[in-house]
C-alpha cells in the first residue's frame, strides 16, 4: 500500500474589498480603510522621527540620518544620532502609542470624548506619585518610574471605587475622575511648597511633559508599558466593542461587564502610568488621538490601533515642531500639546453643547 499523502494546505487568500484574510481553517476580518490609515500614520511617524533626529546644531539630512542608523554615516554622526537623538525620538513615538491607546480605552469605556486619562486624573495620579519619589524620597530614574506607576494605579483604584454604585457608569467615572484630578493638583502644589529650590526645579521641568535629555533607560520604560499592557487591550478589543453597546447587551452576548471593565481600566492605567514615567504628563494627546483617528477611519468601535498610531504621530510631530520653531530642543513638548489641546478641548465642548449632550 502506498503511504497516505497529506493534503496540501490551501494558500492564504486575501480579499481587500471584503476585508477578509483566509488561511486554512482560520479567517480574519479587517477594515481596509483602517489598515491603510494605520499604515499612513506609521509612515508619517517614522518620517517625523527621521526629521527630528536630523534637527539641531549638528544638522543632518534625512539621507544622512538613515545612513547613520545603517552604520555608514558622516564622521561624528553616530554619537549624535544613536546616543543623543534616537532615544528622544523613540520615547516620543512609544509614549504617543501608549497614550493614544489608553485614551481610546477610556473614551470607549465611558462612551464620552472627555473620558481620557489626563482629564480623569489618572495621569495626574502618576505625576503625583513621581513627584513624591523625586521630592520626598530623592529617588532616581527607576524609582521615579515606579512611583509614577504606583500613583497611577492608586488613583485608578480610588476613582473606580468612588464611582461604583451597582456598577460604574461612564459619566460618573468622568466626574469622579475630574474631582480626583483637582485633589491631586492640590497635592502637587503642596509638594512644591515643601521642596527646596533644586528639587522643585527638577520636578517642574518633569511635570511639564518633556522629551529633553531622554536616555535608553526611558526608552525601556516606555516600551515596557506597551509590551505588558498593549496585548491585554488588544485581547479585550472585542469585549470593549460590546461594552460600548451597554452592559445589558454585553452580558447577553456572554461578556462579564464589570470584570472586563476592571481589566481594561487596569491595562489603560498601566499604559498611561509608564508613558508618564518615561516623559512626564504630555497633556491632551490621550484625549485628541482617539477622536482624530475615528474621524479619519470613519469606523465604529474603539479604533485602538489607529488611535495609538495617531498618538505617536502627534507627539513626534509636536517634538519636531518645537525643535524647528525654537531652533533648539529645550522647549518642552508638553507646552505645544497643551496649547493645541486646550483649543481642541474648547472646540470639542462646543460640539458637545450643540449636540445637547452638555
Amino acid at each position: 500500500m502506498s503511504p497516505l499523502k497529506e493534503k496540501p494546505r490551501p494558500a492564504p487568500r486575501l480579499d481587500p474589498r471584503r476585508g477578509l484574510l483566509r488561511t486554512g481553517r482560520w479567517s480574519l476580518r479587517f477594515d481596509t480603510r483602517t489598515v491603510l490609515v494605520c499604515a499612513v500614520f506609521a509612515v508619517l511617524t517614522v518620517l517625523a522621527m527621521v526629521l527630528s533626529i536630523g534637527t539641531g546644531t549638528y544638522a543632518l539630512s534625512p539621507a544622512e540620518v538613515v545612513r547613520t542608523l545603517a552604520g555608514d554615516g558622516p564622521p561624528g554622526a553616530e554619537f549624535v544620532v544613536l546616543d543623543l537623538r534616537l532615544p528622544r525620538a523613540l520615547v516620543a513615538a512609544l509614549v504617543g502609542l501608549g497614550m493614544g491607546m489608553a485614551g481610546a480605552v477610556f473614551q470607549s469605556l465611558t462612551r464620552n470624548p472627555l473620558g481620557s486619562p489626563d482629564i480623569m486624573g489618572f495621569g495626574n495620579g502618576a505625576s503625583a506619585g513621581a513627584l513624591v519619589a523625586i521630592i520626598v524620597l530623592d529617588a532616581g530614574a527607576s524609582q521615579t518610574a515606579f512611583g509614577a506607576v504606583c500613583g497611577g494605579v492608586a488613583t485608578a483604584a480610588a476613582v473606580y471605587l468612588l464611582a461604583w454604585k451597582r456598577g460604574v457608569h461612564g459619566y460618573r467615572l468622568v466626574l469622579v475622575g475630574i474631582g480626583a484630578s483637582a485633589v491631586l493638583g492640590a497635592v502637587t502644589s503642596f509638594l512644591y511648597l515643601r521642596a527646596d529650590i533644586g528639587k522643585a526645579a527638577q520636578a517642574a521641568s518633569w511635570t511639564i511633559g518633556s522629551l529633553n535629555a531622554r536616555s535608553w533607560g526611558d526608552v525601556t520604560v516606555a516600551a515596557l508599558g506597551l509590551v505588558l499592557f498593549a496585548p491585554v487591550v488588544l485581547l479585550y478589543a472585542r469585549r470593549l466593542t460590546l461594552l460600548e453597546m451597554g452592559d445589558d447587551t454585553a452580558a447577553a452576548l456572554g461578556v462579564p461587564p464589570e470584570r472586563s471593565r476592571l481589566v481594561l481600566i487596569g491595562a489603560g492605567t498601566g499604559l498611561t502610568a509608564l508613558a508618564v514615567a518615561a516623559a512626564g504628563p504630555i497633556p491632551f494627546v490621550a484625549m485628541a488621538a482617539p477622536q482624530l483617528a475615528r474621524r479619519v477611519t470613519r469606523a465604529a468601535g474603539p479604533n485602538l490601533l489607529p488611535a495609538a498610531w495617531m498618538g505617536a504621530l502627534l507627539v513626534t510631530a509636536a517634538d519636531l515642531t518645537t525643535q524647528r520653531v525654537t531652533g533648539s530642543a529645550l522647549l518642552p513638548v508638553g507646552v505645544l500639546t497643551g496649547v493645541a489641546g486646550g483649543a481642541y478641548l474648547a472646540w470639542l465642548l462646543r460640539g458637545e453643547r450643540k449636540g445637547a449632550r452638555l
